[in-house]
């Protein structure tokens, strides 16, 4: 539509600056911007209106047509992921839906211990690295106390 940039913005400004006052320029701007408000509320409107109309007609089936008939690789793939998509939707009533169920489960516990692991592992270390400061805060103790009567 129109290209504007921070310098032809900054011109119109300042001429509507000088035609219509400081007073009266907040109200231009407002209504401008009520206007512009409109216009975009009725340019999506028609094209909501228009993508209605189109997908009524049916005019995505028939670019899915063209589509598979222009590219038959694209279209040999996308039957590949609508059947994998169909077989990944399971029944939860149906022996497959029950040990996946079974399967989500073991998940879970085999997710639980290892976060628990992991978490008495970094106790452990950080214990013993405390234990580490500890020891070496001792060991430099005596050592501060020899040079104060050295010196």
């Amino acid at each position: 539509m129109f290209d504007l940039g921070w310098t032809e913005l900054l011109v119109i400004g300042v001429v509507a600056l000088i035609v219509v006052g400081p007073k009266d320029l907040p109200v231009l701007f407002r209504s401008i911007g009520r206007f512009m408000g409109k216009a975009r509320g009725m340019a999506r409107e028609f094209s909501r209106a228009m993508n209605e109309a189109a997908d009524d007609a049916g005019v995505a089936d028939v670019a899915k047509t063209f589509k598979s008939a222009a590219n038959p690789v694209s279209s040999a793939m996308d039957g590949v992921k609508d059947a994998a998509k169909a077989m990944t939707d399971i029944n939860p009533d149906s022996h497959t839906g029950k040990l996946s169920a079974e399967r989500q489960e073991a998940k879970k516990k085999i997710e639980l211990s290892a976060a628990k692991a992991a978490a008495e592992r970094k106790a452990r270390e950080a214990k013993e690295a405390a234990d580490k400061v500890a020891k070496m805060e001792a060991a430099a103790k005596p050592d501060a106390t020899d040079t104060k009567d050295a010196s």
